[in-house]
């Protein structure tokens, strides 16, 4: 089967989703055919790192046809066993650690399968306010939505909320409950269930989990995507904005969210029943890490807003304009700088010793993701920042490099910097 065909049939199962509503799909595991899996398997990284059997995309694509025929065979006897993830933990901009299970290559291939049948079902009724993980969507699309609607509706007050451990939360049993509103294929409920409970490795022992679905799974996005539109999207789409005395809004990248609110009223209300709304579904809201920001446009002549927040790396605040107005901005948010800083340092002390014409590929290849993602009008300094501390660290460790022949600022710039020129900071997205 060519990829046309899959696409075909995710069409039909998206049409058919879309014009019955009501529709629970009971019969979608037979989808999964040989050319099914195969488009699968192209669609997952190809340089991803391997798991447990330290398979690699390029070592299986080798008897791709042959491989594809024996897990579709195993997957339809019912012989098809999910392998434990390795575990791997990543650092978090709060000082502690976030895990990452990397799956063997099989199950990411039917992982991919199945959410790519899940996508054709419920992406017809996500929300435009939904922004992770799907296509056309993006963490910039939300960003540019959120200062729109802050503009928009004469929002006054912005709830910052923060769910605590989401992924390693999510309730199994909340979550199937959920699936069988609209897909309750038994195959496909099992397949999720072994993923779920299969366990992680880690240090050499396996580690069974009752609760969470893995971040790094390929299935994992797209279960968080439903079970927010249920808890979240849906609630305050049909309950909580009908009930508003003013405007409000809601913008959503995967867990992270921000409602704003035209009324305070409204915006205490809301804080005040969050908590509840997600402990129904085995959820917490953190005490600590959620608030009320006061965020309406100054009426004063000069300084700064109220209040800021931080959404998706960035702070947004209310700022001047030069021609003496009032505007949203957004600038790098300090733990995201920080944590990019630091880790510069980290990998310029570590690689001091390769060559410097291979540090400054990766060099430059880190700064121009960097400018890549919050290069956005208004955050040049914040990227100037990031430009003058690479540079002030290479050359730093470059010093270093030979005891006896520590490198001078000026022999620096004669023999690295003129050779090497690091990217410019620049601003690449002008929302």
């Amino acid at each position: 089967m060519s990829s046309l065909t899959a696409s075909t049939k995710l069409a039909r199962i998206a049409e058919q989703s879309k014009q019955n509503p009501a529709m629970v799909f009971i019969t979608l595991a037979h989808q999964m055919d040989e050319g099914f899996l195969t488009e699968a398997f192209y669609q997952l990284r190809k340089d991803a790192a391997p798991g447990i059997d330290q398979m690699t995309v390029t070592e299986y694509e080798v008897n791709l046809g042959e491989r594809i025929t024996d897990l579709h065979r195993r997957l339809v006897n019912g012989q098809y066993r999910a392998q434990p993830a390795r575990r791997v933990w990543i650092p978090k901009g709060d000082g502690g650690q976030r895990p990452l299970a990397i799956l063997v290559l099989e199950d990411k291939i039917v992982q991919r399968a199945v959410a790519m049948i899940l996508e054709a079902i419920y992406e017809p009724y996500f929300y435009d306010f939904s922004f992770g993980f799907r296509r056309h969507f993006s963490a910039h699309g939300a960003v540019i939505y959120l200062r729109q609607q802050c503009l928009k509706l004469g929002i006054n007050w912005i709830i910052d909320a923060d769910i605590r451990k989401f992924f390693d939360t999510i309730s199994w049993e909340q979550l199937r409950t959920i699936l069988q509103k609209r897909m309750n294929d038994g195959a496909i409920l099992r397949l999720i269930g072994m993923w779920l409970h299969v366990g992680v490795m880690e240090e050499g022992q396996v580690v069974n989990q009752e609760v969470g679905t893995p971040q790094g799974a390929p299935v994992s996005p797209i279960l968080a995507n439903i079970f927010l539109h249920v808890v979240l999207d849906e609630w305050f789409q049909n309950e909580v904005r009908p009930r508003m005395g003013g405007n409000c809004f809601l913008a959503r990248y995967a867990d992270d969210f921000v409602m704003g609110f035209s009324l305070k009223g409204d915006a205490e209300r809301v804080f005040k029943v969050l908590p509840k709304r997600f402990e129904r579904f085995g959820l917490s809201i953190h005490p600590e890490k959620s608030r009320m920001v006061q965020f309406s446009r100054p009426y004063w002549k000069c300084g700064k807003g109220p209040g800021s927040f931080a959404f998706l790396g960035f702070t947004h605040y209310w700022a001047k304009t030069l021609k003496g107005g009032w505007t949203i901005k957004r600038k790098t948010q300090g733990k995201r700088l920080c944590r990019f800083l630091s880790g510069i340092g980290d990998w310029c002390k570590e690689n001091r010793h390769e060559p410097v014409a291979e540090q400054h590929k990766t060099l430059s290849t880190k700064l121009r993701g960097h400018y890549e993602y919050y290069g956005v009008r208004g955050n040049f300094k914040m990227l100037e920042v990031a430009y003058e501390h690479t540079r002030m660290m290479w050359k730093k460790w470059l010093r270093r490099r030979n005891s006896k022949d520590r490198m001078g600022w000026d022999k620096f710039a004669q023999r690295v910097e003129q050779a090497f020129v690091l990217p410019l900071p620049r601003i690449i997205h002008v929302f």
